[in-house]
């Protein structure tokens, strides 16, 4: 009984210890784990709440937990504080379930997109790449100074506040606006 309490300590101990060791990102007030999943992560950001709530209303729960890998584009409380009053809680309504679900997955793209990935892209297209997301409409990233800005289907712009927020899953890059399909 004696060894098995010690192998237990030992077992708590290594686990610490290895949480210790991964490079964590604070996000919203909260480290970020890359052993953790997208959703794992995200609902410990302070800055993610409203995001939270609307992927549960959309039914992507299971989405974000499943292997990926995504890249996903994360706006914060404060973007969609931007979007005109009462927008956020009529898209949550179950009768707007479907337009709820094509906005946010317009906010993901397949895959594990780095910002130096990005980059390259950008680099590659003369100056712009263009993303398509799991919705299936697209996304221009470009470079404006040292910030990746990413332009949508009806030319809003979005920066980047936040790169590279590794999960078990893929990748979060935090965003300052929500971006909009046609």
């Amino acid at each position: 009984m004696k060894k098995l309490a010690l192998v237990f300590v030992s077992a708590l101990i290594s686990l610490s210890t290895f949480a210790q060791k991964e490079k964590t990102v604070t996000v919203g007030g909260a480290p970020m784990y890359p052993s953790k999943n997208i959703v794992e992560n995200a609902v410990n950001s302070k800055d993610h709440t409203t995001l939270v709530a609307a992927v549960k209303a959309a039914g992507l729960v299971e989405t974000l937990q499943s292997a990926g890998p995504f890249t996903v584009f994360a706006p914060t409380n404060a973007a969609f504080g931007k979007l005109p009053a009462g927008t956020v809680e009529t898209l949550v309504k179950p009768e707007n379930k479907a337009t709820l679900t094509a906005i946010l997955t317009y906010h993901v793209v397949a895959g594990k997109l780095n910002a130096s990935d990005i980059a390259a892209k950008i680099k590659a297209g003369n100056g712009t790449a263009t993303l398509t997301t799991v919705q299936g409409g697209t996304l221009k990233a470009m470079m404006k100074g040292k910030s990746l800005v990413l332009t949508d289907e009806k030319g809003g712009m979005s920066t980047v506040t936040i790169a590279d927020v590794n999960q078990s899953n893929g990748v979060i890059h935090v965003i300052d606006t929500v971006v909009l399909p046609k």
